[in-house]
């Protein structure tokens, strides 16, 4: 039987696909460290649960990590999927001894600075950026690359403390905001102009075994600052042609260049309006954003046991094929408060309704989300990408939530 750590601070329905995931897996024993355990149905996936106070902290992880070795035996893997995880459960690996990415490559991945070094390194094309430490930082910056810029700590996720910065006013509060000094410094970029994307792998003892692309319809920086926006996801079913090309050989470059040997990794990246591109950013975690939903539903796979089987068995079961084009819709709306009613859903079912394979509707009473994914989502499929595309108009346009 193997041991395998999960480290899950919150039991977070996303999260928890992956958990299941692992703990299906034959001879595996799932234990879990855990800020606030697991309930229900999903207490049973793990023969054993660790709680800790800050399920963040590495030296409780560590100590929460060898107690359930001295309950069970040697781990065999330690793993995660939440991207502020990833540095510390490098270090527990490196304490207990266990295989998987190292604290040096997972820094790599979560410092974007360090990042966007090492890829220039290599000749890969990002944002030019700067750790800002003092003003005159900031200064020189803005004349070597202009404004608009985007300002955001080093190691974020998710578009959180994210801004777009237009004036020098801005940019002052921004870093006021913050907090940057010399000990704690805010990280500026180039602000890239484009379509973006994201690229997707799934890597095993540094060969890459899977790929695919997906679209965002807009960036979601937009989304962020434009809180009436509606966010989409378009996974095209094509992605062998000559559109892609280009940011595929690009994602096996970066995922080389900051040596991952095992695991998934998702990459957003810029195609810019003279038609060259730009990596945004690259993590060593499976996407957010139902992206790893989505990608099973385009190939009918099972894309969670796809992660499960790399990062535990090293092993792929794959490859597949891109069947569908898949949508995702991210359900909001204007306005503060509770959700007090979602409307337009029966209209939207009798038309696209034959299309959704998956959907999870705002609940009345629940608080407004200040995610970019919203209050719900509806999922659709389709062989033809234009049809999601317009399944996709057609949700964001018929479903309108109120708030109060």
């Amino acid at each position: 039987m193997r041991n395998v750590v999960f480290a899950a601070p919150f039991p977070l329905e996303t999260t928890l696909r992956f958990a299941r995931a692992a703990a299906r897996l034959d001879g595996v024993r799932l234990l879990g460290l855990a800020q606030e355990p697991p309930r229900g149905d999903d207490a049973k996936l793990f023969a054993d649960v660790v709680t800790v106070a800050d399920g963040l902290d590495t030296d409780q992880l560590i100590a929460g990590a060898r107690a359930l070795e001295r309950r069970h035996g040697p781990i065999h893997r330690v793993l995660g999927i939440l991207e502020p995880l990833q540095v510390q459960l490098a270090e527990v690996r490196q304490a207990l001894g266990v295989p998987g990415t190292t604290p040096t490559t997972a820094e790599l991945f979560r410092d974007k600075a360090r990042m966007k070094d090492e890829l220039r390194r290599h000749g890969l094309p990002c944002a030019r950026h700067k750790l800002i430490r003092a003003w005159g930082d900031a200064e020189a910056f803005v004349a070597e690359v202009g404004l608009p810029l985007v300002l955001k700590p080093p190691a974020g996720m998710g578009c959180k403390s994210t801004w777009r910065i237009g004036t020098l006013d801005e940019l002052r509060a921004a870093l006021r905001a913050l907090h940057a000094s010399p000990e704690r410094p805010a990280l500026a970029e180039e602000f890239l102009r484009g379509r973006e994307y994201s690229f997707e792998t799934i890597t095993i003892g540094g060969a890459v075994r899977f790929q695919s692309c997906s679209r965002y319809y807009p960036t979601p920086l937009e989304v962020m600052e434009t809180p009436w926006i509606q966010w989409v996801v378009v996974l095209p079913r094509d992605i062998d042609g000559p559109e892609f090309a280009d940011a595929r050989a690009l994602g096996v470059k970066a995922i080389a260049a900051l040596g991952l040997e095992t695991g998934f990794t998702h990459m957003e990246w810029f195609r810019r309006d003279d038609g060259s591109l730009a990596i945004g950013e690259i993590a060593a975690r499976p996407p957010g954003a139902h992206i790893v939903l989505a990608n099973g539903y385009a190939h009918d796979a099972d894309l969670y046991r796809a992660w499960a089987r790399a990062v535990i068995d090293d092993a792929f079961d794959g490859p597949w094929q891109r069947k569908y084009a898949v949508g995702v819709a991210y359900l909001r709306g204007v306005g503060r408060g509770r959700v007090v009613a979602v409307r337009g859903v029966d209209k939207a079912n009798a038309l696209v309704g034959h299309m959704a394979v998956e959907s999870r509707l705002p609940k009345v009473g629940a608080p407004r989300s200040d995610s970019y994914e919203g209050d719900g989502y509806v999922v659709v499929r389709d062989p033809d990408v234009e049809q999601v595309k317009r399944a996709m108009t057609t949700i964001i346009e018929t479903i309108q939530i109120e708030y109060a």
